[in-house]
């Protein structure tokens, strides 16, 4: 029962977290666009401001989309794969968003991101 209440939560933070944050790039995309091209315009990234954000924005989407359904599958079946794969692609995305930062030499925004790996990582492995 514990590991299966670890793997429902872990679904569950990222559904929330990357719902929230992808469509959040959606709906506020004019203020994304002019926070991220601030944020990388001294950067080698800073002709990719606009693409970027469209992909991170859709994998985001994506990713909480599929750990909702990953939890439901948990609840339901007691089946991890979609939650596997959901984590899988968030780790994916956070290695995108660290890269990102350390390039734009944002030290402080990519040692954020870590403790978010980070579970990611343990998402990957509860739900093996």
């Amino acid at each position: 029962m514990p590991i299966f209440l670890i793997q429902l939560f872990i679904s569950l933070f990222l559904a929330i977290l990357f719902l929230q944050s992808g469509l959040d790039k959606f709906i506020d995309w004019k203020g994304n666009l002019q926070f991220h091209t601030e944020h990388f315009a001294k950067s080698p990234l800073a002709n990719f401001t606009k693409p970027m954000l469209a992909l991170i924005a859709v994998m985001e989407t994506l990713c909480g989309a599929l750990s909702a359904g990953g939890a439901i599958f948990i609840f339901a079946k007691n089946d991890c794969t979609v939650s596997f794969n959901a984590a899988a692609l968030s780790g994916l995305i956070y290695l995108m968003l660290f890269a990102g930062q350390r390039i734009s030499k944002d030290y402080k925004g990519a040692a954020v991101l870590v403790p978010y790996f980070l579970v990611s990582l343990a998402g990957m492995y509860v739900m093996q």
